[in-house]
């Protein structure tokens, strides 16, 4: 039967595929593919595994042979013949098979998807009798999976399978033909990293926010998303067909051939739409009163730098530098291996401006998905960014002095997240002079580099004479400037409709910004999700931004607007929406 589920448009465009779902089993699965060549031996595994869930049960009949009828009731002698012979299913078993062997999903993964397939079958049946079984099957394959966990696997990890976890586990393998689709409950951004290859063609998930980084970083791979569908999960079974409409924010699951047909022509003039777009891949980001606009990349890992020249970027606005420090359990990287991927990205970038943000993690990106933070009420207000680098002296000088060392190779802007008070201002200086003379008296060869800083808290757009006296340049960081400005957790979709980026006090705290950096000759770039929103470039450019820093896949639809556009006419209307009640409204004006 087709039905909608109805959450959050965070990425554009339309995906048809099989859902897969992430750890519906209560014990925590890991999710990857296998080589191939792995195919029999995984299978092996798994039938290891039941094999000694088998033994045990036979263990249990032979002490009950020993047992007096109250000790050991027939209905215990009858559950067990019951497990054995579910454990013996041709149906589990042959299904279990056929995950492994034509879709590769690792034994767990395998198992716990055709737990799915039968529980279908057994919710379906009239018998009440019947239906109750599904609980036997569960316990027979949950015990199944703690058989193999507490088994070494035989199996050679593939070179980019992901550590044995729920959800941040998924080895995402290019040989896989099926569309598909990944439905889980949430996915962290270490998460989204491993996409970026994938063989999923969109994610839904049950909760997050437009802005949450999961959402951003979904619109950076550029594939139809998702979220905030509360119960999709649970609604959603292993291996429907399901829709994505990224657009309209909609799932649509088990549609007719009809619904089909009429998504798929969508998705064909979504690509010829891009297509289109490539054409402008050379042009230059110029309005049609010669106003030059510069269109940067926002990336995440050193590897994303091509990717950035591809799309037509001349520079990187925001190399978020966290990303290198997630999901390691607590070891976080050294000196070299920074100074490696700094210079890596800065070589990668030919000769063009690298923009290098210090580690801003805790809110919705914490280091470590398996350490939760239980102890704040609300990460978002607690040791972030900034704070907890100076929180850390030690951690915070062997970024400096990594970044430092890759400014030798390349331009080099360094980007201070978070920033709010004038101490922090002097301790951050400090601590860059500190590195700066660390270098020096080692003899290591370092580079100079640009000091900028994030406006993304209103108290540091309200101070903006104290950040322009130390700083050469300040960029804009939109997504937390709402939510703070706001007092709106980005990441929770309860809360989503509130999130406004028309908002007058947003809207006049992102043009003061811009015309005091103007009036004093500062650079001033917007890095926040409202830079690649086509919908708001107008607007932007009307303010007198002339500097917008994206993910790589939004800059050919932002820089079409920016063609299209003349700064001379879109000022005085830009003040108008600004000085409006409700901007929204005074937009659709133009």
């Amino acid at each position: 039967m087709t039905f909608a589920i109805h959450g959050l448009a965070v990425s554009r465009g339309v995906a048809i595929g099989r859902a897969v779902l992430v750890a519906s089993s209560r014990v925590d699965v890991a999710h990857y593919f296998v080589e191939a060549s792995q195919v029999e031996a995984e299978i092996a595994r798994v039938r290891a595994g039941r094999d000694a869930v088998v033994d045990e049960i036979h263990r249990l009949q032979e002490s009950i042979t020993h047992m007096g009828p109250k000790e050991a009731p027939h209905e215990l002698t009858a559950l067990l013949d019951v497990h054995l012979m579910l454990l013996q299913d041709e149906e589990l078993t042959s299904g279990v098979k056929h995950w492994i062997t034509d879709r590769l999903y690792n034994g767990e993964w395998a198992l716990t998807t055709q737990l799915e397939v039968i529980a279908r079958h057994f919710d379906e049946m009239e018998d009440a009798y019947l239906r109750e079984r599904k609980a036997d099957l569960e316990q027979v394959c949950e015990r199944v999976l703690r058989a193999m966990k507490g088994t070494a696997s035989p199996v050679v990890a593939h070179p980019r399978a992901a550590r044995k976890a729920t959800q941040q586990d998924l080895l995402l393998d290019d040989t896989i033909d099926v569309p598909l689709v990944l439905i889980a409950h949430d996915l962290s951004p270490a998460d989204m990293l491993q996409f970026k290859q994938s063989v999923f063609a969109g994610f839904i998930t049950d909760v997050g926010g437009k802005t949450s980084h999961t959402a951003i970083v979904a619109r950076s791979m550029d594939i139809p998303a998702v979220v905030g569908a509360r119960t999709c999960s649970h609604l959603v079974r292993q291996d429907d067909w399901v829709i994505i409409d990224g657009d309209a924010g909609v799932v649509i699951v088990d549609p007719s051939s009809i619904i089909l047909a009429e998504y798929g022509f969508k998705q064909r003039q979504g690509e010829l739409e891009r297509g289109r777009l490539k054409r402008l891949l050379h042009t230059p980001a110029v309005t049609m009163d010669g106003e030059k606009v510069q269109l940067l990349a926002n990336i995440e890992m050193p590897e994303d730098a091509p990717a950035a020249l591809a799309a037509g970027a001349l520079g990187v606005g925001l190399f978020r530098s966290e990303f290198l420090f997630m999901g390691r359990q607590g070891r976080l990287p050294d000196e070299e291996e920074q100074y490696q991927a700094y210079r890596k990205a800065v070589e990668g970038m030919k000769g063009l401006p690298v923009t290098i943000r210090t580690v801003d993690v805790g809110a919705d990106k914490p280091l470590d998905d398996s350490v939760h933070d239980d102890a704040h009420l609300n990460p978002a207000l607690g040791l972030r960014a900034i704070r907890w680098s100076l929180a850390d002296p030690a951690m915070f000088l062997t970024q400096l002095r990594a970044i430092l060392r890759a400014a030798a190779h390349g331009q080099v802007h360094l980007l201070v997240p978070m920033l709010a008070h004038a101490r922090e201002i002097r301790q951050t200086l400090a601590h860059i002079d500190q590195a700066r003379a660390m270098l020096d008296r080692k003899g290591v060869a370092h580079g100079p580099v640009k000091l900028g800083a994030m406006i993304e808290i209103p108290a540091a757009a309200l101070s903006l004479r104290l950040f322009l006296k130390h700083f050469d340049f300040l960029s804009i960081g939109t997504n937390d400037l709402i939510q703070y400005t706001l007092a709106i957790d980005r990441a929770d979709e309860s809360v989503a409709h509130l999130y406004d980026p028309l908002h007058p006090a947003v809207l006049a705290l992102v043009a003061d910004t811009i015309a005091q950096c103007r009036a004093m000759g500062k650079d001033v770039s917007v890095c926040g999700e409202m830079a690649g929103d086509v919908t708001l470039t107008r607007l932007l450019l009307g303010m007198g931004l002339r500097s917008f820093s994206m993910h790589p896949a939004q800059i050919l639809a932002v820089k079409q607007e920016i063609l299209r556009a003349d700064t001379a006419r879109l000022a005085p209307w830009a003040q108008r929406v600004c000085a409006a009640e409700d901007p929204a409204l005074e937009m659709s004006a133009v």
